[in-house]
């Protein structure tokens, strides 16, 4: 090469091939390049979103409890608000039929003592209680008594069921929405990480 003016045929095709080869290698490092970048950025993607859609998914899970866990409460508390105040007004009418028990055995006994002086000799009973009409009206006010007695306790005891049923009912409910949250939140995580 050196020693002529002009390059031979060979000579330029020597270093076409020199240069091809350069260009090969300048265009398969930039392309590796190229691709790395690529990959990289795919990477980042989907990773950002997939923590994206585990702090969605994770976010709506704790909505999902805290509202769960509010309905519950909510819930609880009427459930225990109702039976108080029907707990309260049983309490309230057994007070009132006990003060009129004592105001009608007072006034029997007022009415029998008062009765049995003026006519002692000619009455054949021993005492108020055996007195007839006395007795009529102490047996109404027993019986009278006995039946609000026990339709107190009965509306007490199906209260007692009726919120021990509802409790139950919304435990049961709680814990099958968290089970199904959980379960939904799980599948939907490993799909979005697998």
């Amino acid at each position: 090469m050196g020693q002529r003016e002009r390059m031979s045929f060979y000579d330029i095709k020597a270093a076409n091939m020199a240069y091809c080869k350069v260009v090969v290698v300048v265009v398969a490092a930039e392309a590796a390049v190229v691709v790395v970048v690529v990959v990289v950025v795919v990477v980042v993607v989907v990773v950002v979103v997939v923590v994206v859609v585990v702090v969605v998914v994770v976010s709506v899970f704790v909505v999902a409890v805290v509202i769960i866990v509010e309905v519950v409460v909510l819930v609880a508390v009427v459930v225990v608000v109702e039976v108080v105040d029907v707990v309260v007004v049983v309490v309230v009418v057994e007070v009132i039929v006990v003060v009129v028990i004592l105001v009608a055995v007072v006034a029997l006994r007022s009415s029998s003592n008062s009765s049995s002086s003026s006519s002692s000799s000619s009455s054949s009973s021993c005492c108020y209680c055996c007195d007839s009409s006395s007795s009529n009206i102490l047996k109404e006010v027993i019986v009278v008594i006995v039946a609000v007695k026990v339709a107190a306790a009965a509306v007490v005891v199906v209260l007692i069921v009726v919120a021990a049923a509802a409790a139950a009912v919304v435990v049961v409910v709680v814990v099958v929405v968290v089970v199904v949250v959980v379960v939904v939140v799980a599948v939907v995580v490993a799909v979005m990480v697998f």
